[in-house]
């Protein structure tokens, strides 16, 4: 069985067959998917989706670093109203993306730390967001990091370097599409790094995987993502199923 632990099946894209793409996971063994949220405008969709498909959806809440803007402190009393009143299974997604412009760094870094905090207080584990970020995010993280804290890098793109650093701050890292890009560094990257730190992710409907590039994503494509992480480790697909499942259900509690 795997898991995808980063899923966005309740958007918009998925409105008119999303029991298809539900069945098409299921039917290739990824029985459970983690739904992180974006923001307000993203919560009906996702509990919608969560309430009717109970044991196949988890759902996170948290207030996505794109959607913070002047009336961040509204969106971020949304997520806590929604904490206390609905299960959820972690805080995400979260971070820090500096990728279009860094107008709101300053209001994306209160939001992290806030976030962050909401965590620890729950304790649910968090689900980073991180593009052309990642010092600005580890250092938060390092700063708040007291031994409780845990969670996912989610997308990881980077370097050796990093990824010991994620490691060593006792965090997964969410390993998706990208790996299979042919312009991607990653399969290096990950020679050295344990498949005990690693979990198995889309982000649907963005960044398929090869053969499916350029489409819209979908969770069925994490047996792609599986299948070279399998070739990258020379271990049976089974194996990369067996341990980056367990470190899902480990982390989220599912």
């Amino acid at each position: 069985m795997l898991i995808d632990t980063h899923s966005h099946i309740y958007s918009e894209d998925f409105n008119d067959d999303i029991e298809e793409v539900l069945q098409n996971a299921y039917n290739n063994n990824v029985k459970k998917i983690v739904l992180p949220n974006i923001d307000s405008g993203s919560i009906k969709r996702l509990l919608d989706l969560s309430n009717s498909y109970p044991h196949v959806c988890y759902p996170l809440m948290g207030l996505h670093p794109t959607s913070v803007s002047d009336d961040y402190k509204e969106e971020l009393s949304l997520v806590e109203y929604w904490l206390e009143k609905n299960k959820f299974y972690g805080i995400g997604e979260i971070g820090i993306d500096l990728y279009w412009d860094r107008k709101y760094i300053e209001e994306q870094k209160d939001a992290f730390r806030y976030q962050i905090k909401l965590a620890k207080t729950k304790k649910l584990p968090i689900v980073i967001h991180v593009r052309n970020s990642f010092d600005e995010v580890y250092e938060i993280v390092k700063q708040e990091q007291d031994g409780s804290l845990k969670g996912i890098f989610h997308c990881f793109t980077g370097n050796t370097e990093e990824a010991q650093k994620i490691v060593d701050l006792g965090f997964l890292i969410g390993i998706g599409g990208v790996v299979t890009f042919k312009n991607s560094n990653l399969r290096e990257v990950l020679k050295n790094v344990k498949l005990s730190d690693l979990v198995l992710e889309t982000d649907a409907p963005y960044l398929a995987p090869v053969p499916k590039r350029g489409k819209r994503n979908e969770s069925s494509y994490l047996v792609y993502v599986a299948q070279q992480l399998s070739d990258i480790y020379q271990v049976p697909i089974k194996e990369i199923a067996e341990i980056t499942t367990s470190n899902s259900r480990k982390l989220f509690q599912i």
